[in-house]
């Protein structure tokens, strides 16, 4: 039913992009330590070894050069290290859906490379909350973010921190 406001002034009402939530919202004080938001897996292919090096201008050959990996005593062509650490991006799954518009923003990242990834490698990351720390008007959620392969290697672990309004 369109808003009789609108209807007299022959306009439709502007669309709300906050009207239709992927998920039930939840604010700060909902959210509870060990929660777990998993991200899709994802199998690293060749497009994404060279769409990586297109964005992020490392040309390194050990990302692109068979014989420089095999004469540097890699199996194969090695991920870039952003790469992998991208595979945990919080968009990807979740949890950002979940806060919705409480987000202020992404503003820490720490990871550590346990292992390499090579081409045809997939990915399951994680993100799961290991401390909630409520602050005057703004909450700060801690993440561990890790990522394993398909053979259940750690790969990377690191720390992903969000601010959120309360």
């Amino acid at each position: 039913m369109v808003d009789a406001a609108y209807a007299d002034a022959g306009r439709q009402p502007e669309f709300d992009p906050l009207s239709r939530p992927l998920v039930p919202l939840r604010g700060f004080d909902e959210l509870k330590v060990g929660e777990r938001y998993p991200c899709p897996a994802r199998t690293i292919t060749m497009a994404h070894f060279s769409a990586f090096q297109v964005v992020s201008g490392d040309n390194h050959p050990i990302h692109y050069d068979r014989a420089y990996c095999q004469a540097t005593g890699h199996p194969d062509l090695l991920a870039h290290g952003l790469q992998v650490l991208s595979a945990t991006a919080a968009g990807a799954g979740l949890f950002p859906h979940v806060i919705g518009p409480k987000l202020i923003g992404f503003v820490e990242v720490q990871a550590k490379f346990l292992k390499g990834v090579f081409p045809d490698d997939t990915l399951y990351p994680l993100l799961e909350i290991t401390e909630l720390v409520r602050q005057r008007t703004t909450g700060l959620v801690h993440m561990r973010a890790t990522v394993e392969n398909q053979k259940g290697e750690l790969v990377l672990e690191g720390r992903h921190s969000y601010l959120l309004r309360l």
